[in-house]
């Protein structure tokens, strides 16, 4: 690369003021006689959360060039990481989270290519990670199931829950065993995505109503509405929103995104409960564990604060989730 040179405090100065006066990367690109790349990188790379600024970017700068040379990460901090992957939080996570607690920064990418040279050593940790798997969707199939007596379209269903802007408004389904053996009944809470997990002795509409009632109580004063699927296990749903005093609303029939919460929920519960699972067997101990791993991991949608401390209205600290 001949003639590169690195921009200088001055020109990160010039950078800062032309983004003031309104002009735009390729408009400051001209000014400085950089290429536009240059000036996208610089803003990439040295943007902290209140934007880009020269004094700041000038200060990292220095600090990179000054450490280039040994080890950025040290030993302990991927220790840190190692435990944290151990408890299924992705890369990205783990590298928000230490930022928002004040750590230092680790790029997922990093992670990833420690993970593999890990792997590659004999490691086990990329057993950790979660993968996703491409999977059939059935559309415009016509309704076979028969109809819910009362039931309320989710069309009726306040605005307010769309905008998830209170705690209290739940959906649930439930996820079969392999060769339909064993039930489990999930709760997730659309703004915090809090969840909740109860294993079912069968799948009846009496049983999805206790089962449903019993871990949606403790938390009855945060439970408004609850947003189901047109199976028939949700027939006693006048009967929950009683034990409740909460409204019940059914989505459209095949027509899942509209519980987009719930379904992306239950892709991660299936981590800990496969397909190929006989769900007869689960334990309390199973659910409590796997509740624990999803509310205590950080999520991007929420600013990587976790389900628990946005539900609770608390904050918790990494050290936690390594030592539970």
């Amino acid at each position: 690369m001949q003639g590169y040179t690195q921009l200088t405090r001055e020109q990160r100065y010039q950078i800062y003021a032309y983004g003031k006066a309104g002009l735009n990367q390729s408009e400051t690109a001209v000014q400085l006689k950089v290429h536009k790349s240059t000036i996208s990188r610089e803003i990439e790379r040295n943007r902290g959360r209140r934007g880009y600024r020269a004094k700041q970017a000038q200060r990292w700068c220095e600090a990179r060039r000054a450490g280039r040379h040994g080890p950025r990460i040290g030993v302990l901090e991927w220790q840190r990481v190692e435990g944290l992957i151990r408890q299924e939080w992705s890369p990205e996570q783990i590298r928000e989270r230490l930022v928002v607690e004040g750590h230092s920064s680790i790029s997922h990418e990093s992670i990833y290519q420690y993970l593999y040279q890990d792997k590659l050593a004999g490691g086990r940790l990329y057993r950790y990670l979660r993968c996703q798997r491409q999977r059939r969707k059935r559309y415009g199939r016509p309704e076979r199931r028969g109809q819910l007596k009362n039931r309320v379209s989710i069309d009726a269903r306040p605005a307010i829950v769309e905008r998830r802007s209170r705690l209290g408004d739940w959906e649930g389904d439930t996820l079969i065993g392999h060769h339909h053996r064993g039930v489990l009944v999930s709760q997730v809470e659309r703004k915090s995505w809090c969840t909740l997990v109860a294993a079912l002795p069968r799948r009846t509409a009496k049983a999805f109503r206790e089962a449903t009632v019993k871990i949606l109580r403790p938390f009855k004063a945060h439970v408004h509405t609850l947003t189901l699927d047109n199976g028939t296990e949700g027939a006693e749903h006048e009967r929950i929103a009683k034990s409740l005093a909460a409204k019940v609303y059914f989505a459209h029939p095949y027509c899942s995104w509209e519980r987009g919460t719930n379904e992306n929920t239950n892709g991660l519960i299936r981590q800990y409960f496969p397909k190929r699972r006989n769900l007869t067997t689960v334990t309390q101990t199973e659910l409590d564990h796997a509740m624990q791993r999803l509310n205590h991991r950080p999520r991007k949608r929420l600013g990587f604060k976790t389900p628990y401390e946005v539900f609770f209205r608390t904050k918790t600290s990494l050290i936690v989730a390594l030592q539970t």
